[in-house]
């Protein structure tokens, strides 16, 4: 037959499974209400805007400067880097140019995976590298890219940037006079997913 058990030990028994159940449940609902107030983590934040709803280029079938057809083929799983610079842009654009080449050289081994793709005429003296693709100026992809032209209140500094995904949706835009680390930040995380 089973002794019974003191009651000192049996409310400390009782206090122990109460500490237990308010552990696990206090932090699912901490959890809870952090995820649902929009905290995230400071590795999981992006830097540049996230569009929402994405831009959709999907439509657009870019024509390459030296002739042919930009085409989006998602199944290469390649990334791009967009910027339409607006007539006349001069030593702005050279010295963003000069960023992104940093910037792709940077990818290291995941650099064949994206293309840069400059809207309009690429200003002398501009760097050049081999991910780099001139596109034909096109009203219709200048009109897709959300606020192409800048926003209100926004630093007339320089011009924004655009990453597009392998499906051909604008997803991030980078305001001008951005940081290319934090392009470069975004990129590399989005350069992981397969």
């Amino acid at each position: 037959m089973n002794a019974p058990v003191p009651d000192a030990e049996r409310n400390r028994n009782r206090l122990l499974l109460v500490a237990i159940v308010v552990l696990f449940l206090g932090s699912a609902l901490v959890a809870g209400a952090l995820r649902f107030s929009g905290w995230r983590p400071a590795g999981m934040q992006n830097h540049g805007e996230l569009l929402d709803p994405p831009g959709d280029l999907r439509g657009v079938v870019p024509m390459l400067a030296t002739g042919g057809e930009y085409l989006w083929r998602p199944a290469e799983r390649r990334w791009r880097i967009v910027v339409a610079p607006p007539a006349g842009c001069a030593a702005a654009c050279i010295e963003l140019a000069r960023e992104l080449d940093l910037v792709w050289q940077l990818f290291g081994r995941n650099a064949d995976h994206v293309d840069i793709l400059w809207v309009g005429d690429v200003p002398e003296g501009a760097v050049r590298n081999s991910a780099w693709r001139e596109i034909a100026p096109d009203p219709a992809l200048r009109a897709a890219l959300p606020r192409v032209d800048g926003a209100a209140g926004e630093a007339d500094n320089g011009v924004p940037a655009y990453v597009v995904d392998p499906n051909g949706f604008v997803i991030l835009r980078y305001a001008p006079g951005f940081d290319p680390g934090h392009l470069r930040a975004d990129m590399a995380k989005l350069l992981k997913l397969k």
